[in-house]
């Protein structure tokens, strides 16, 4: 392929639509009219000889070749970048989004202190937080471009995903600080009323199950929730009980919840952040992650 006949700022076109999945919206985000993104996508159809984005009821869904391209065309362009750019631009003059997955616990209690200090350190950047749907689904988002950052409990990266353990989590047990179970807690009374378990796949079972059968002991799950905030506002207005990471229950929870050790051993988990490696030239997303590393390492500025 000659590539002094390619228009290099098709990719910049892809690159959206390959996101958006949307014509009018890759046009919106580019600054284009529609009849120009349209044809800007005619033009990358013949290009790459396929159809990239195809109807599907009411809906545009990529390809099988367009999924292929989105992690390549965004390493493409963050090279093309990072040649043409390469002393990075001062942080105040930053116009940038960065997206992040993680769970929604985390949102609550990082985002306020993180755009706080975003405000002084680079105010031009949007932070978009995204649903967290599991460690190892982060990280193939990471890896095809629909995320920046990741935070949560990740498997080990591999091929060019970095990923930084940042702290150990530990497990509490939570309920109503008015809850029967609180007045004499340990296992009979943790195991005398229904659990709530958090679980963005829907599961009914977790790892504590099994080492409650293990020592022969079983518990009942009386709801599933896909987030920790909706486990909390459960916990607080029922009999349920519930297996949170620490980090759920701040100071302004103290009033209202009483928390436990598990009265049984619960490992606990590693909290890492991970980006691909065509951020590490990035200046937002190494800010953001920077400032991310430095809340969690102090947690005062997460207490409300």
């Amino acid at each position: 392929m000659n590539l002094r006949s390619i228009d290099l700022n098709l990719l910049v076109v892809l690159d959206a639509l390959l996101d958006e999945a949307h014509v009018t919206r890759a046009a919106d985000r580019l600054a284009l009219s529609q009849p120009a993104t349209s044809a800007a996508l005619e033009r990358c159809r013949a290009l790459f000889d396929d159809l990239l984005l195809v109807r599907n009821g009411a809906r545009m869904t990529l390809t099988p070749r367009a999924q292929a391209l989105r992690a390549p065309v965004k390493e493409a362009l963050a090279a093309v970048q990072q040649l043409l750019d390469p002393a990075p631009p001062s942080l105040q003059a930053l116009a940038a989004t960065v997206r992040i997955g993680l769970a929604d616990a985390l949102v609550a209690r990082l985002l306020p202190a993180l755009l706080a200090r975003l405000q002084v350190t680079a105010p031009g950047l949007c932070i978009v937080c995204l649903p967290w749907q599991g460690g190892g689904d982060l990280l193939r988002q990471l890896d095809d471009g629909g995320l920046d950052l990741a935070l949560s409990v990740l498997p080990p990266a591999s091929g060019r995903l970095r990923r930084l353990e940042l702290l150990h989590e530990r497990y509490v047990v939570a309920m109503r600080r008015d809850h029967p179970a609180a007045r004499d807690f340990g296992l009979d009374a943790w195991l005398a009323h229904p659990h709530v378990l958090v679980s963005s796949h829907g599961d009914t079972r977790g790892a504590l199950d099994d080492a409650l059968l293990a020592s022969g002991r079983t518990r009942r799950v009386g709801a599933v929730v896909p987030s920790f905030l909706a486990a909390l506002a459960l916990l607080e207005r029922s009999d349920l009980i519930g297996l949170l990471p620490s980090r759920c229950l701040g100071a302004s929870e103290a009033d209202r919840f009483a928390s436990f050790a598990p009265p049984l051993p619960v490992d606990g988990f590693a909290l890492a952040l991970a980006w691909h490696a065509r951020r590490d030239g990035d200046a937002a997303v190494q800010h953001v992650a920077t400032l991310l590393r430095e809340l969690l390492a102090d947690p005062a500025p997460l207490s409300p």
